[in-house]
């Protein structure tokens, strides 16, 4: 987490990527944890009542050494007009098909600061950023019920690779 991936050129200069601090780390998981825990129960992965330990348990598994976890990046989005951050974006660089590829992890702005283009303007600083650590592409996993996220994703030119499909069944639908 050395790195400082600021923003550069363009658009990109009202929303900036801030390496995040120790801080900022705990201020995340505060948010993301309770939310990640709400986002698997509503997709039907998790119960309600292990939710939260099973948030906890994940965050720990993939950042060990927190910020100092090898291959993984936490910024703060800053919304440059004000220097205020605005959301976070995770990443991890992982294998695929034999190159390496950023894999993002979580990104989120928060309510206040919805749909002032921020995300989109993340998302393109970081493809600068990826690309200049010659890495070959991101990709991501969104929650199915979050059609937002997903128009956005499409418009920025991601594409599906895998889909997920559940349907529950019951007694009474057999």
């Amino acid at each position: 987490m050395a790195n400082d991936y600021g923003s550069s050129g363009g658009e990109s200069k009202l929303t900036s990527l801030k390496p995040m601090d120790a801080a900022a780390l705990a201020q995340y998981q505060q948010h993301s944890l309770p939310n990640y825990a709400k986002q698997k129960v509503i997709s039907g992965e998790w119960d309600e009542e292990s939710a939260p330990e099973r948030a906890r348990e994940a965050f720990a598994e993939l950042l060990p050494q927190g910020l100092d976890t090898p291959d993984n990046y936490l910024f703060e989005i800053i919304d440059e007009w004000g220097g205020t951050p605005v959301g976070v974006l995770w990443f991890a660089v992982r294998e695929r098909a034999g190159a390496k590829a950023a894999y993002i992890i979580d990104i989120f702005v928060v309510h206040a600061h919805q749909n002032k283009g921020h995300a989109s303007r993340a998302l393109r600083t970081l493809e600068e950023k990826v690309g200049a650590m010659g890495l070959t592409g991101i990709g991501l996993n969104v929650f199915g019920q979050n059609e937002g996220a997903y128009r956005l994703y499409e418009r920025l030119g991601y594409l599906p690779t895998n889909t997920l499909m559940f349907k529950a069944v019951s007694e009474s639908d057999t």
